[in-house]
């Protein structure tokens, strides 16, 4: 594991998965403060899944795995809004959390140890065939390229983002360490919703 640094957090109703893509309205000041230093110092931040709390007002309590986060657009066409997009990074453990007077988050956290890319395995490879046509059908601003479609850390969040499934699953499917196991979940939801064939 990686040494233990400082990360300032966005605790979300929301999961954001390594390399994917997210838009995002920020109005309240403490927000807007900490998006203002990321942009001048060229510095990520973190996004995490609300474990408690709301999104505005009192600090929440983040779930402890979150994603990093940089900003690749912005714009401010209404007053008082800052539209953001972000690409996800790489994956954190918030080790600890501390709340300061305006209610931003900051995180001492750990990156994972990702380890080397993992193929997608012949069991799973007719996942593959529906997550191209979901890309062609989506486009590019919704599945930003590199298409790694021979990465399965990649297939799996790439799956874990589009599913309608509650925030809570898709947090368990990021948490996963095991990409394998992750698209093992995920061919076993599609063939139950007959989205894909059964393999027996």
């Amino acid at each position: 594991m990686s040494e233990p640094l400082r990360l300032p957090l966005f605790p979300l109703n929301s999961v954001l998965f390594p390399q994917g893509r997210m838009n995002l309205q920020v109005f309240e000041a403490r927000y807007l403060d900490m998006i203002a230093r990321c942009m001048k110092a060229d510095m990520p931040f973190g996004i995490c899944l609300i474990a408690s709390g709301e999104e505005v007002g009192q600090a929440a309590v983040p779930h402890l795995v979150g994603t990093e986060a940089r900003i690749v657009d912005w714009d401010m066409s209404q007053p008082g809004i800052l539209g953001i997009t972000v690409r996800g990074g790489r994956r954190f453990r918030v080790l600890e959390q501390i709340a300061d007077e305006q209610n931003l988050v900051t995180g001492i956290v750990q990156w994972f140890d990702e380890g080397p890319t993992e193929t997608v395995s012949p069991d799973h490879q007719p996942l593959l065939p529906l997550l191209q046509a979901v890309i062609a059908d989506a486009g590019e601003k919704t599945i930003p390229r590199p298409h790694s479609l021979d990465d399965a850390a990649w297939v799996g969040y790439r799956y874990a983002e589009i599913l309608p499934i509650q925030n809570l699953a898709r947090q368990r499917l990021l948490e996963l360490e095991d990409a394998d196991l992750r698209l093992a979940i995920i061919h076993e939801y599609l063939v139950e919703h007959k989205l894909l064939k059964d393999r027996g």
